[in-house]
């Protein structure tokens, strides 16, 4: 009996010094956290333990996932040959004159010359730009479609700002009166939160562009809708890129 009393004590021993698993979130290793999408940090399950384990667009600080903030704010944060565009570091649009099209090359950007134009926002009202000629702009329908934008980004493309100027353009000639909405949009991923963000950063990309056209800001209206309101219900890249976007209502 007493045998049997110590073989029984010497399993308990055994079981005490190899140990059970240790009940979530503590943890002492990353598979402990795996089901959790998550990893040990000091014995304790965490969303993060650097920024690699977060999703791209994220950075990690006090373990946990937040969004990254705007890269800049001025031309000066950048570096030598970048500008500062809707909070990212853009290549300069220019080097010297010969890339401004008769205009003078500033800072990195193109101060074109009177009577001279890149794009229908560098003419007067009732003009647009044509060959390089700012020229009288015959009455037409305005283009209303949405603006489109990269993953992730509320950066306009040169595409869009051309777009974005035709229809500045079109709103002085055609004397269009009353407020304009500028709905931001997200595609279905990233955190609701981020996309809210995000959707509204694209909305004042827009109206800081349109307003640097010469447009009365308080004409233009901002709202962000995050991934709420897809055009799109798939998910594929098709989708996501009908969905990231910036829509006009008037």
């Amino acid at each position: 009996m007493r045998r049997i009393s110590m073989v029984a004590g010497l399993a308990l021993a055994m079981a005490l010094m190899t140990g059970c698993p240790k009940p979530y979130p503590n943890c002492e290793n990353d598979e402990a956290c795996k089901e959790h999408g998550e990893v040990c940090v000091q014995g304790t399950c965490q969303e993060c333990a650097t920024d690699t384990n977060c999703k791209e667009g994220f950075t990690c600080q006090a373990n946990k996932c937040v969004p990254k903030g705007p890269e800049c704010s001025t031309d000066t944060q950048c570096g030598s040959g970048r500008i500062c565009e809707a909070g990212k570091c853009a290549p300069a649009q220019c080097k010297g004159d010969d890339q401004c099209n008769g205009g003078k090359c500033q800072n990195g950007r193109c101060q074109t010359a009177p009577g001279t134009c890149s794009t229908s926002a560098d003419c007067g009202e009732g003009q647009e730009c044509q060959a390089g000629k700012c020229v009288s702009a015959g009455a037409k329908e305005c283009n209303w479609d949405a603006v489109r934008f990269g993953f992730n980004e509320a950066t306009l493309t040169s595409e869009s700002q051309g777009r974005l100027s035709e229809l500045a353009d079109c709103i002085k000639a055609t004397k269009v009166t009353g407020k304009i909405t500028l709905e931001g949009h997200a595609d279905e991923r990233g955190t609701e939160e981020y996309n809210l963000q995000l959707s509204n950063r694209r909305a004042a990309a827009v109206k800081r562009y349109l307003t640097d056209l010469g447009l009365p800001a308080r004409s233009l209206d901002t709202v962000g809708f995050g991934e709420a309101r897809p055009v799109n219900q798939a998910s594929d890249e098709e989708a996501w890129s009908q969905n990231r976007r910036v829509e006009f209502r008037r």
